[in-house]
This record gives C-alpha cells, sequence and structure tokens, in this order.
C-alpha cells in the first residue's frame, strides 16, 4: 500500500490507456509513401495498345503471285498442240512426190533408147539375112520389147520403194519429233509451276521473317512503353523494401485518466500525507 494514500471519497479505479507507435521521423517517412501510393493509385494508367504488325512487302508479293493461276498453261497448250500435230502427222499418208528422183524419167528414156536401137539392129540384121519381116524377127522383137519394158518398170519401181521408204522414215522423224517436243513441254510447263510455287513460297517464308521482325519491334517499344508507366510504381515498391527492412523504432505514450474525487477530501489527504511524511524525517 503506498504510503500516498488517495483522497476519499467518490473514487473508483481509474483508466489507463498506452498507445505505441513508430519512431516519429519513421512514422512520417511511411505516411509520406503511403500518401505518395494513394495518388500514383487515384490516376489511372493509359495502357498502350498491342500492335499487330501488317503483312510485309514481300507477302503481298507472294499473295498476288498466287491469285495469278494458269502460270506455265501457254507452255503445255504448245506440248498438247505438239501431241496433236503427232497425231495428225501419224493419220496422214506419207508425202512420196517430194521423194521421186527427179532424173526417173531421164533413167526410162534412157531403157527406152537402148530398147529401140536394139530393136533397129533386129532389123537391121533381119534385112542382112533377107528375113525381114519374117516370124523369128518378130519374136525377137516381142522380146526385145518386153525386156524394155521390163526394165523401165523396174526401174519406176525401184524409184518409188526408195522414194516410198524416204517418205515414211521421213513421216516417223516428223511424229516423233513432234511426240518429243509435247512431251518435252509440257514436263516444261510443270517444271515453271512448279518453280513458280516455289518462288512463292519462298517469298512468304522471307516475308513472314520480316513480318515477325517488324512485331518484335512493336512488342519491344509496347514493353518500353509499360516500364516507363509503371516505373513511379517500381519506385514505390523499392521504398516499401528498404523500410520494411529498417530496424523498427517504436514510442510509447501513456495516459492515465482518474475517476472523479471529492475535492475537499483530496485536499485533506493531500494534507495527511505532508504531515506524516514530515514526522518521518524528523529525528528520533
Amino acid at each position: 500500500m503506498s504510503i500516498f494514500g488517495g483522497g476519499g471519497g467518490g473514487g473508483g479505479s481509474g483508466t489507463q490507456t498506452s498507445i505505441t507507435r513508430e519512431a516519429p521521423g519513421v512514422e512520417a517517412r511511411k505516411l509520406a509513401l503511403y500518401d505518395e501510393a494513394a495518388n500514383l493509385a487515384k490516376n489511372p494508367i493509359n495502357l498502350p495498345g498491342i500492335q499487330v504488325a501488317g503483312i510485309s512487302g514481300l507477302e503481298k508479293a507472294g499473295i498476288k503471285m498466287a491469285g495469278q493461276t494458269g502460270y506455265g498453261q501457254g507452255t503445255v497448250g504448245q506440248g498438247i498442240g505438239a501431241y496433236q500435230g503427232a497425231q495428225q502427222t501419224a493419220a496422214a499418208g506419207p508425202n512420196i512426190a517430194q521423194f521421186l528422183n527427179p532424173y526417173q524419167s531421164y533413167v526410162t528414156d534412157e531403157i527406152a533408147r537402148q530398147g529401140q536401137m536394139m530393136q533397129n539392129k533386129l532389123g537391121a540384121n533381119a534385112i542382112s539375112a533377107g528375113a525381114f519381116g519374117g516370124g523369128r524377127e518378130g519374136v525377137q522383137q516381142a522380146e526385145l520389147q518386153g525386156r524394155t519394158l521390163s526394165n523401165i518398170g523396174q526401174s519406176m519401181a525401184q524409184g518409188f520403194q526408195t522414194a516410198l521408204g524416204a517418205a515414211q522414215q521421213q513421216q516417223g522423224l516428223r511424229a516423233q519429233t513432234q511426240l518429243a517436243a509435247g512431251q518435252g513441254l509440257g514436263q516444261l510447263g510443270a517444271q515453271q509451276q512448279a518453280m513458280r510455287l516455289a518462288d512463292i513460297n519462298a517469298q512468304m517464308q522471307a516475308g513472314a521473317v520480316q513480318r515477325g521482325i517488324g512485331q518484335r519491334a512493336l512488342d519491344a517499344q509496347r514493353q518500353t512503353e509499360l516500364q516507363r508507366l509503371y516505373e513511379p510504381y517500381q519506385r514505390v515498391e523499392f521504398m516499401k523494401g528498404i523500410m520494411t527492412n529498417l530496424p523498427t523504432t517504436q514510442s510509447s505514450i501513456t495516459a492515465t485518466t482518474s475517476p472523479g474525487s471529492n475535492p475537499y477530501a483530496q485536499a485533506a489527504g493531500s494534507g495527511l500525507g505532508a504531515y506524516a511524511a514530515y514526522n518521518m524525517m524528523q529525528p528520533r
């Protein structure tokens, strides 16, 4: 029991309130950081839009080329014409006239002339023998004339067969040439189409690379803009981290509230207490 007694009358237990707070300097800095964060949060961020790179020039060219159908069609058409020409050449008869020996008539005339000379000789011999116009002379003349006509026929037949063989050979060569040309032109047309398709694919691939580079540039630009917009928030977060890791200092404030008392009793109690203290300091 304390020697300093409380005043009597109307007394009761008092109320004591303790408040623990950061050190004034630390608390002020934290409140300032909170105010800065609150101000940042009030202002909405205008986020940059997501941009998509358009098709590149090479891709446009490739798409345009892909839309131009029938590439190589002219070459294939020429090949079809060559095929048809080969069929017509094969179906047509050989042109024998151009291969007939132009000197055939001279050969025939020479054979006839030689036969006539032989007939004249036979007639002369028959006259010399006194048998001109006889049966033997007639038989000899007929045989000679038959051999002459046979030689002429053989000569003409041989010339015709030679011309026919040459004409048939030329016809076959022409048909084969036209057929080979048709096949070659058909393959060439297919190769042209394949090369065209390869060119389109190459342009589309190169264009995709160009578009990818452009897209990366747009993405980098947007990322840079986002970093610029969020930089103030990052600074606040940085300061928050520093303050979180600082040593914590606290100050305490204690406030005591006494119950209401009688002022006369309180004065009497104070007087008694002073008197008791005076007695204790007196020598014994």
